[in-house]
């Protein structure tokens, strides 16, 4: 790259190509909601880049809701406002190797951000809340992942009043700089001001990331107006303060210094990521690589990627498959089954998957971050995960990760007798992709998280590394649930499948969620777990959501009426 200076700067114009909604639109009863995006139809944010230095600024649209009669005041952010910041994150990592630092700020007088939407919490379904808040945080988290392993380096930049989503955005970046104009100060104001809880992670790293004592944790989230100036350094809520006169020269400096600690640097791998070719009916969603059967009847969807040899493979696959679990999670919440398949070569899948590991360049690496956060979101999907090997299946390499991601897989014990041209049996082929580079939320692979307790059999799975594992070997090292033969093949998946839909969804997510995070508990894991327990609690109680809950007579003059019970 060279150090030509890009601009992206928002009109706050729709290009429906990718920014389909109007604020008139909901997911739920007009136009799915989309995940791709590009800078020059940002509605939300200013993107600037000049050589080293790229500067994302919140400049919400206030007529700009995606999906409902509502306004974005004050810089408060609905899903729309937070894919574009995702698209944003990712497109710096891919497409701007030479950038070092990442401010991020407000275009909006006097405030950076007052958090999510209160009028679009308050009219979203409970599965939109849910989703919104976990989306949020996978953002939140791909921030300190581009910071920790890609050496993007964020600074908040706080001018103006932050509070609720605001201040979990800001402390996701590695330096936290608020104006001391005496005003401005950063809150979490849920608890007494709305009865629910910070839904992207708030909460979690107060404590566990910035450190702040339990006792003041526990004033700050529940003084509304929040805490400002040299005692919000002392508390460690933000690292510096500056007065108005000298805020810019103290971005200025903290730019240069936190540039200083940066690893990147362009080495002519960058990528311009391409629009993704997607056709949708009512049963099917077909990309290139990636293809999903909706089977509305049986609540399931049959979801495939095939490897081929393509170069651009391994990112277009990953794109692919972000794309598609998101807009099932939020399109589609009554599909409670991801029936996971391969296709392709499985020679392919092992070089393409070599490349990803073993490339020196930004753009292997990059990609192969990738497939780490969207493995990572797979395996937070709040929907039942069933593998599916059969003959012409290719779960090898980073596929295979999909296959140890599964709740329960089925893996055909020969061939299909009464195919006229039986393919081979099928093989399970693990990589290093498996042992290290592409762990969970808890920090371990998902060998260990398998075997967890049991280290004799994770290394015996590690042992087999580079091995064809065919039905019998994989049954022996327990990297599948069921080997049936031709006989019992149909019957077994399809049971299976049945009686997932049978079974209460809201117990399946909990147990589920229990099941796949065994050992070491990590930031991730206890905001996940308190998101899908807490919150998700929270969001369904009458003092939060009924009529007389405080989400609803927010901004109304009355006060919240609650029931008293300690539950």
């Amino acid at each position: 790259m060279t150090d030509t200076t890009t601009e992206h700067t928002t009109e706050h114009t729709t290009d429906t190509a990718t920014h389909p909604q109007t604020a008139a639109q909901s997911s739920e009863t007009d136009a799915p909601i989309t995940f791709e995006r590009h800078p020059d139809s940002y509605v939300h944010w200013n993107l600037k880049v000049e050589s080293e230095v790229a500067r994302l600024s919140m400049n919400v649209d206030p007529a700009g809701g995606l999906l409902g009669d509502y306004e974005l005041k004050l810089n408060s952010y609905d899903i729309g406002v937070d894919i574009e910041l995702a698209d944003a994150i990712r497109r710096l990592r891919f497409e701007h190797p030479d950038v070092k630092v990442v401010v991020l700020d407000s275009a909006v007088e006097g405030v950076f951000c007052a958090g999510a939407n209160i009028r679009m919490l308050a009219a979203a379904t409970h599965s939109h809340k849910v989703n919104f808040c976990k989306f949020t945080n996978e953002t939140r988290l791909e921030i300190e992942e581009a910071s920790a392993e890609s050496g993007l380096r964020f600074l908040a930049a706080i001018n103006g009043a932050c509070s609720g989503g605001g201040y979990e955005v800001a402390m996701a970046c590695d330096h936290l700089l608020l104006v001391d104009d005496r005003s401005s100060a950063v809150s979490l104001p849920e608890v007494p001001l709305l009865g629910v809880l910070p839904g992207t992670g708030g909460l979690t790293r107060l404590t566990d990331k910035r450190h702040v004592r339990r006792d003041r944790a526990d004033v700050f989230a529940t003084k509304s107006e929040g805490i400002q100036g040299n005692e919000a350094v002392e508390w460690n809520l933000v690292d510096e303060v500056a007065p108005p006169s000298k805020f810019d020269e103290a971005v200025a400096a903290r730019v240069v210094t936190l540039g200083a600690t940066s690893s990147r640097s362009d080495d002519g791998s960058a990528v311009q990521f391409e629009t993704l070719g997607r056709t949708i009916t009512d049963d099917s969603i077909t990309y290139r690589f990636v293809a999903a059967k909706l089977d509305r009847i049986g609540r399931s969807v049959e979801l495939t990627i095939t490897a081929t040899d393509d170069a651009d493979w391994a990112l277009t696959a990953a794109r692919e498959f972000d794309d598609v679990l998101c807009h099932l999670r939020f399109n589609e919440p009554t599909l409670g089954t991801l029936v996971l398949k391969t296709r392709g070569d499985a020679s392919a899948a092992v070089r393409q998957t070599d490349r990803l590991l073993s490339g020196a360049d930004h753009l292997a690496r990059e990609t192969a971050l990738l497939w780490k956060r969207v493995l990572s979101r797979l395996d937070l999907m709040a929907r039942s995960l069933i593998g599916v090997v059969e003959p012409g299946s290719c779960f090898v390499g980073v596929l295979a990760e999909v296959l140890l991601a599964a709740d329960r897989s089925f893996m055909l014990d020969g061939v299909f007798e009464d195919d006229d041209d039986p393919l081979p049996p099928a093989v399970i082929v693990l990589t290093d992709a498996s042992v290290g580079p592409m762990p969970m939320a808890n920090g371990i692979t998902r060998i260990s998280s398998r075997f967890w307790g049991v280290p004799a059999d994770a290394a015996a799975a590690e042992a087999a590394v580079g091995e064809s594992i065919d039905a019998a070997r994989a049954n022996e090292l327990g990297l599948v649930t069921s080997t049936p033969d031709d006989l019992d093949w149909d019957d077994e998946v399809r049971l299976a499948i049945e009686e997932r839909a049978s079974f209460s969804p809201d117990a399946l997510t909990a147990m589920e969620a229990n099941h796949r995070f065994a050992g070491p508990e990590t930031m991730a894991t206890k905001i996940f777990s308190r998101l899908s327990a807490w919150q998700n609690w929270v969001f369904i109680r009458p003092n939060a959501s009924g009529p007389e809950g405080a989400l609803r007579k927010y901004g109304t003059g009355t006060r919240p009426t609650y029931d008293i019970n300690r539950t």
